[in-house]
């Protein structure tokens, strides 16, 4: 029997049997993986009060010779997120990402790059300094780019003309083609959304620039609202459903307008 230990974040948990659990965690070492706790429903000492979504863990597992799920040997909590599981919209935007990171990501694939960005997002959240909806925006534009679905920004997707030199105040972007097209370009997809160019040079800052500085960035509601609008139509377009957790978001940004 192998043992392993890493940093990780609680992305979701099920129960299994009367007393076992099953946690998927994304961890810094080896990516997205599912441990089972055995009896943890039953130990008051073992994992108590700790296998919460969202916390940071550090974890020990062990390996058998089998096939079977890695089991949880230890877990040592190092961030809690409490004020984020306190706070049903807080709770809300983790879900969402959460459930993106566990939709999209392999198993036993470290994302050591996606690990931080999580975390980061996380603390921001639960310290609750920043907007709530800028602080999604700069996971879903980074997530996009770490996992190989970064939209096509910086020029024409078919022509190549740049940005600065596509004269539309608002720019078409084909979802399916996955980027911006210039006015010479455009066909008649469906599958279209605009943006004006303001908001493309924000995206593009959000994408490359600092990430403590990104997670504070101001945006104007209209912005705001278009950048929130199309980030969640690419993101559904190119997982081929709207997540679960993404309903739940819209709900609650619904009864808190009304």
């Amino acid at each position: 029997m192998s043992k392993f230990s890493t940093p990780a974040i609680l992305l979701r948990r099920m129960d299994y049997g009367d007393f076992d659990i099953i946690i998927t965690f994304f961890t810094l070492k080896k990516g997205k993986m599912s441990l089972i706790a055995k009896s943890a429903k039953k130990s008051t000492k073992r994992f108590a009060g700790i296998l919460e979504l969202f916390s940071v863990l550090d974890v020990v597992a062990s390996r058998g010779r089998g096939r079977g799920m890695p089991v949880l040997q230890e877990a040592v909590l190092k961030q809690p997120f409490g004020s984020i599981r306190a706070d049903f919209k807080k709770t809300a935007f983790a879900s969402y990402w959460a459930e993106l990171i566990y939709n999209w990501m392999e198993e036993n694939y470290p994302q050591v790059e996606l690990f931080s960005l999580f975390e980061h997002v996380l603390s921001e959240l639960d310290c609750g300094t920043g907007s709530e909806e800028a602080i999604s925006v700069l996971f879903q534009m980074r997530f996009l780019s770490l996992s190989g679905h970064r939209p096509h920004l910086s020029d024409c997707s078919m022509c190549h003309r740049h940005l600065a030199d596509i004269r539309q105040t608002n720019v078409v972007l084909d979802l399916k083609i996955g980027g911006i097209v210039c006015e010479n370009c455009r066909g008649r997809s469906a599958s279209r959304v605009s943006l004006s160019r303001g908001t493309i040079k924000q995206l593009l800052w959000v994408d490359s620039g600092d990430l403590g500085k990104a997670a504070r960035i101001r945006f104007s509601p209209s912005a705001l609202k278009e950048i929130t609008q199309f980030l969640e139509a690419f993101i559904c377009f190119h997982l081929g459903k709207e997540p679960r957790s993404l309903k739940f978001l819209r709900q609650i940004r619904g009864s808190l307008n009304s």
